[in-house]
């Protein structure tokens, strides 16, 4: 395995982790790969929306292709909350604890957690922490210094603030979905894609380290609001400064390029929907590409002599080109063109980024042991040092994991106490039969 273990700038920052989804449980992973100690606490009397995959007790076979995320072999097993791919993937280097927030003794043990933590992230919707209570005074009445970073979608304050919501969703309300339609197509049609959880999740670990760094200086702790429909606004930032600035409101554009890159789309390669992402910016990358594609007369066609004429010509260019790529391999184009100097990249699914060589070489991928689904590779932290990728220090996290751990040595309960709050249901490894 790659990386230091010694590149933990994090190290005896404690975060309680009140995430759920992808936005927030991103957020506390990039911590945790930082070497921060990220306490997931969870309830196993509620299903947290996505947080351990999308059912507690989901079926066992056949799969279910309505159901999102997958599971190693298509098996849920025996737990299926320690299997849910689209949900494990966050959960890196974390500790589990079981805790009811409803309960005075839950209630108790959270306080007790608060004391000794310098940062708690959630990104529930707003009415979720009201009704519990937990809100900034109260933790400050807890632990004066505390961060509290609060992600809801759409803000604590206004007519959206109990709005629930996915990436995509953001994506709607950001205007996305409308400037990456195709003109011939509603945007209701558009493939779903959730860019807006991992804008907000990047945008909310930064905000934690600064509120760290200013909690050194000043000795204070904060309160951050991350409405993460405000960090997916990020995607259209030149959108937004050309309306703000010039007045200009855009419409769809597809694949093409806000700065007139032309051509600039994606193409159709030989197989099985197969294609090739390609941007050209000059005269140059244009004759690289029309060498590349054997086209010497679209290199001599006047419509596309200029940067600006191919602009005005961009619908010809489009369909021009699918007839000189539609029969290449796209790998091998893409290669081919990289080496020309321009810009062009496959488009790939899951399992060409599972098999790419350049990703595993990269580090992404990691194979670690967790008790539940055995030896199988997990993506690894983006985060790289001199040494290459960061490893994976723990593997993600099963449920209740560290209860012992968290109650007896950090809390300091005794074998009675622990063994009363099990004996009475207020915590254990497994969710209530009761939910779905």
């Amino acid at each position: 395995m790659t990386g230091s273990l010694a590149f933990q700038p994090l190290a005896g920052v404690r975060v309680l982790d009140l995430t759920v989804v992808w936005a927030g449980p991103m957020a506390t992973m990039l911590l945790s790969d930082l070497g921060a100690q990220v306490i997931k606490i969870e309830n196993i009397h509620v299903w947290q929306t996505l947080a351990r995959g999308a059912l507690a007790h989901p079926p066992k076979l056949p799969p279910n292709p309505a159901m999102p995320g997958a599971y190693p072999h298509d098996d849920p097993g025996e737990r299926p909350w320690n299997t849910a791919a689209n949900s494990m993937n966050t959960l890196r280097n974390k500790l589990s604890v079981t805790v009811d927030l409803r309960v005075p003794e839950g209630r108790r043990a959270f306080e007790e957690l608060v004391r000794g933590a310098d940062v708690v992230y959630e990104n529930n919707v707003t009415e979720t922490m009201e009704k519990l209570g937990i809100t900034y005074e109260y933790l400050c009445s807890v632990r004066p210094d505390i961060i509290y970073v609060r992600a809801p979608a759409f803000a604590s304050t206004g007519q959206y603030k109990n709005r629930r919501a996915f990436g995509i969703h953001l994506e709607g309300v950001t205007g996305h979905s409308l400037l990456r339609s195709y003109r011939d197509l509603d945007p209701s049609t558009n493939t779903q894609i959730y860019a807006g959880d991992f804008f907000a999740g990047t945008h909310g670990a930064f905000a934690t380290i600064a509120a760290l760094l200013y909690r050194r200086r000043t000795g204070s702790g904060q309160l951050i609001e991350l409405p993460q429909v405000e960090a997916a606004t990020g995607m259209l930032a030149q959108y937004v400064m050309d309306y703000a600035l010039n007045g200009r409101l855009h419409e769809t554009i597809g694949n093409r390029d806000f700065h007139g890159a032309a051509p600039c789309g994606v193409y159709p390669c030989s197989g099985d929907d197969r294609w090739i992402a390609l941007t050209v910016c000059d005269d140059g990358q244009w004759l690289s590409l029309c060498e590349v594609l054997c086209a010497p007369e679209m290199a001599n066609d006047a419509r596309f002599a200029s940067a600006a004429a191919r602009r005005r010509n961009e619908d010809a260019l489009d369909e021009a080109l699918p007839a000189l790529t539609r029969n290449r391999d796209a790998m091998e184009l893409t290669r081919a063109l990289q080496a020309r100097g321009v810009a062009a990249g496959p488009v790939m699914d899951a399992r060409d980024a599972y098999l790419d060589e350049h990703l595993r070489q990269r580090g992404m991928l990691q194979q670690l042991f967790q008790e539940d689904t055995g030896e199988v590779d997990w993506i690894g932290p983006y985060i790289h040092t001199a040494e290459g990728a960061l490893p994976i220090r723990r593997a993600p996290v099963r449920l209740a994991q560290d209860n012992e751990y968290v109650y007896k040595e950090l809390l300091g309960y005794s074998d009675a106490d622990y063994e009363a709050l099990l004996a009475a249901g207020h915590i254990g490894d497994r969710f209530d039969d009761r939910l779905p």
